[in-house]
């Protein structure tokens, strides 16, 4: 199904001359992007469609993206000034201090309405700038649900199938870079193996997006290395296991992933998970970070990592030493399995319009939302989520050096995330204790706002950008 768009409804006989005429043409407006461009134009025009004649009094308008300023720049720690919050606050505080670290934000939805976005201690300790709702952090590897569910939409768009074999000859990645393999299992991996993180690589010999100078030096390619470089040196090396007959928590997989979504859409990943997903949110802020302090973004967080952490070789020169948040990991690479940065308002933007609740219209449709929820795979229950629990709550962790991330979708229909800008010895497990700290709080509310700070300073609800916009 990979192989071109499909256009339902409609049945003709046309001659074979024709035929070919016409996918030659099509294939090269399909690669210059023009198709895709008019294609999501449809998309999103129909989807307005449908939200403005709904009926619902808050989906009845909607905005030109240019006569509004992004979220980021829009809401501020004074709109979450309340009682009901302070205990929340305080326990956010004390984890700060617990681990010593030096900047969180946070934000809660109930109902899909954003009803509480603060940020915390210092977005930057050198120049004694604090943290505000609009700050960006890194979110790791819950950037996979962002790829998981831009991987979905394309499946309804119809241009690819979870069962769609991604090498070989007859895969989507069958350019010829991607043909030397040695293991000929490689060929039965599909889409779905690479979402559930089943198709067939482990840590056995460690996680290929963190060996770049062992990548370098047997691939003779120069550093940094790129994503193909990574992809290549997996596929000369041998399969651990059957794919589909185990599961190994997998970054290489969703990086391949970034890689199917550039070949099917002919553009490049971050360009059309934006245009696909976030822009019709009215999500502008999010993109893939950058390797390196010099270059992060204006309204980018600084990260910290603990005290007595060591340095690692540069991602970019073997000879220097550097701290892991700042050019000792390859953010850029990353990319699709953990390369995002987000600030916690935007990032539960996308999270209310991927949930299984009506109070929003969703991006992607109840059965694709089902199907992430629940693959109804034994190997593994839930698509870019990293797990759920029987009551029906989800959440998606991230961590590394400088990140510590976390967000949770619970089934009374409040969302929320937290994000920090620093890392602890306690790794991934200090998830565990913020959700402790959160839902504690969380739980003693009684009165809630009635505000909704996704449209702060607007009565339009939802953002469209325009065609011209896009790019």
């Amino acid at each position: 199904m990979h192989s071109g768009f499909l256009i339902p409804g409609i049945k003709a006989r046309i001659n074979l001359s024709f035929i070919q005429n016409y996918l030659l043409f099509m294939v090269k407006l399909y690669f210059s992007g023009i198709v895709l461009k008019i294609f999501l134009f449809v998309v999103f025009y129909f989807w307005d469609v449908s939200v403005t004649s709904s009926g619902n009094n808050s989906t009845n308008m909607t905005v030109s993206s240019n006569k509004v300023q992004p979220l980021s720049n829009r809401i501020s720690n004074e709109l979450s000034d309340f009682e009901s919050f302070q205990d929340l606050e305080v326990r956010i505080a004390s984890i700060l201090k617990r681990y010593d670290m030096k900047g969180a934000s946070i934000a809660v939805a109930r109902d899909g309405k954003l009803v509480f976005a603060k940020g915390l201690g210092h977005a930057d300790i050198e120049k004694e700038e604090r943290v505000e709702p609009g700050h960006m952090f890194r979110i790791a590897s819950i950037s996979k649900l962002i790829t998981a569910t831009t991987i979905i939409k394309l499946r309804e768009f119809g241009l690819l199938d979870l069962d769609d074999k991604v090498f070989g000859r007859e895969g989507i990645l069958n350019d010829s870079l991607y043909l030397n393999y040695r293991d000929p299992r490689v060929e039965k991996i599909t889409v779905r193996n690479l979402l559930e993180h089943s198709a067939g690589w482990s840590h056995r010999f460690g996680d290929h997006l963190f060996m770049s100078h062992i990548i370098s030096r047997e691939m003779k390619v120069d550093l940094p290395v790129r994503s193909t470089d990574i992809i290549r040196f997996a596929l000369s090396k041998r399969l651990h296991y059957n794919p589909g007959s185990g599961t190994s928590y997998s970054n290489l997989g969703y990086v391949i992933l970034g890689e199917v979504i550039e070949k099917i859409s002919g553009l490049p990943y971050e360009d059309y998970v934006r245009e696909a997903i976030l822009f019709p949110l009215g999500i502008k802020d999010m993109r893939i970070g950058k390797n390196l302090e010099a270059d992060r973004f204006n309204n980018e967080v600084k990260y910290y990592e603990q005290y007595n952490a060591f340095k690692v070789n540069s991602i970019y020169d073997i000879g220097e030493l550097v701290p892991k948040s700042y050019g000792g990991n390859d953010i850029e690479v990353l990319g699709a399995a953990g390369g995002w940065i987000a600030s916690p308002s935007e990032l539960l933007r996308l999270i209310v319009a991927i949930d299984d609740k009506n109070d929003v219209p969703n991006i992607i449709s109840d059965e694709s939302i089902a199907l992430m929820s629940n693959t109804g795979s034994s190997l593994n229950r839930t698509i870019g989520w990293s797990r759920s629990d029987r009551a029906g709550n989800y959440w998606r962790t991230g961590t590394f050096a400088g990140t510590s991330a976390l967000v949770i979708r619970q089934n009374n229909g409040i969302t929320w995330s937290v994000l920090f800008n620093s890392s602890t010895y306690k790794g991934s497990a200090l998830s565990r204790e913020i959700n402790r700290e959160v839902q504690s709080a969380l739980n003693k509310i009684e009165k809630w706002p009635d505000h909704d700070l996704f449209h702060f300073f607007e009565n339009q609800p939802f953002i469209y950008p325009e065609i011209a916009e896009l790019k």
